[in-house]
């Protein structure tokens, strides 16, 4: 087993705080959102030999792949860790995003490489040929757009706008009108898509309905009953004045999470994170097609080619808890699942539910992973890499301690 160093990124979103107080350290002054814990080569984690000797998490993978990753893993996934795991802290909204399919983001990468489009450019879409399914964890209430409404609802939201400018005596802009007419087309696909590409398609128009909507509201025009939806659309706009994200927002499904509740993201799946702070997982992959609320590339085709355009109930994850006490989330992808381990002082240690090499971080209290090979002690904010070599692992709390600690640790989905 191998203590992990792991990389922060500075993303404009991030919290300047929250990911600092759940580990446990002082904070770094300016935003920290995301905490990447993994191999991927833009930012692997420095692994820690038992001789001080360190070593990025992607090499020491690939100098004995079988060993660190186990036959079935290297079998499903080839010579890579096949999951990803980040602490995210979003103080402002994230860009409204979209990933590929394996098939599109192995196409794609082709495609992008064929036509010399370096790694690095701002211009390209896909940075590897992996997919990107997802999972978040809340670890504190968590809000965000995941997914669809259905036609009929978006409609009755723009409807609404439509209503209260025309109370407030404000010319309806034009495109409001178009957007209720293509939610009105009785095929829900061609209906979402149609709306979602006049509003990412719309310039200035759109933003200058965003201006008139805003005004509106914020003059005191009732909001009943789309209350949510139009404090978040307000909220959005602060962040991203006049976006076409914005109006888009409405065309979703607004998700607040309470702690301990998680959700996935297939492909396909529009979504963005608002607020909050979780532990997101996802297969071990950089690709993203970007729909607005952000500075970066926008590559409309790519995007609508990408998006499924279907209204579906937002995608939660249930624990499954097991006779040790640990709580399982296992979305429906063979890269990953989380498990959560909560071990009060003096208690039985737990197995650790392993299939193939996984990571561990520990956000309160300290533990011990003990295998039949090692021990590893790691404190609160400490991580760790276990290979496939080392299973089984008990994870048990420090002799003498009095607080309860609490570990997260990530695993391949294989062998459900």
């Amino acid at each position: 087993m191998y203590q992990i160093e792991n990389v922060l990124r500075p993303y404009a979103w991030g919290s300047t705080t929250a990911i600092a107080g759940l580990l446990g350290r002082p904070a770094s002054g300016g935003p920290e959102a995301e905490m990447w814990i993994g191999a991927h080569p833009d930012s692997p984690s420095t692994a820690i030999h038992p001789n001080g000797v360190t070593q990025p998490l992607d090499a020491l993978i690939a100098s004995n792949p079988t060993h660190f990753l186990g036959a079935e893993s290297l079998t499903e996934f080839g010579p890579r860790l096949p999951f990803l795991t980040k602490i995210l802290a979003a103080e402002q909204p994230l860009s409204l995003q979209v990933h590929p399919s394996l098939e599109q983001a192995r196409e794609g990468f082709a495609r992008e490489n064929a036509a010399g489009i370096s790694a690095d450019s701002p211009e390209r879409n896909y940075r590897d040929d992996n997919h990107k399914p997802e999972m978040i964890f809340a670890l504190t209430p968590f809000r965000a757009l995941c997914g669809f409404r259905s036609p009929a609802a978006a409609k009755s939201v723009f409807e609404h706008l439509a209503s209260v400018l025309d109370s407030a005596a404000v010319e309806v802009p034009a495109i409001i009108g178009d957007v209720i007419s293509d939610l009105s087309v009785p095929n829900e696909s061609e209906a979402l898509k149609a709306a979602f590409t006049r509003l990412i398609e719309g310039g200035s128009v759109v933003s200058d309905a965003i201006h008139e909507v805003e005004a509106v509201l914020r003059a005191g025009a009732p909001q009943e009953p789309h209350e949510d939806a139009l404090a978040a659309m307000l909220g959005i706009n602060e962040a991203f004045p006049g976006d076409p994200g914005v109006l888009i927002s409405l065309l979703l499904n607004h998700l607040s999470l309470q702690p301990g509740e998680a959700v996935y993201l297939p492909a396909g799946n529009v979504h963005a994170y608002l607020h909050g702070l979780g532990v997101e997982v996802m297969a071990s992959s950089d690709n993203v097609l970007r729909g607005g609320l952000t500075p970066k590339h926008v590559d409309v085709p790519e995007l609508v080619k990408t998006i499924r355009f279907e209204s579906i109930g937002v995608p939660r994850v249930e624990a499954t808890g097991t006779e040790f006490g640990q709580e399982l989330y296992r979305p429906p992808f063979k890269e990953f699942q989380l498990q959560r381990i909560q071990l009060g002082p003096g208690a039985e240690p737990v197995p650790l539910a392993q299939s193939g090499p996984a990571v561990v971080v520990v956000v309160a209290g300290s533990v011990v992973l003990d295998s039949p090979k090692s021990d590893l002690p790691l404190q609160r904010g400490g991580a760790a890499f276990i290979p496939e070599v080392e299973n089984p692992v008990n994870v048990h709390p420090v002799q003498g301690a009095t607080d309860t600690s609490i570990a997260f640790a990530v695993t391949t989905g294989l062998g459900k």
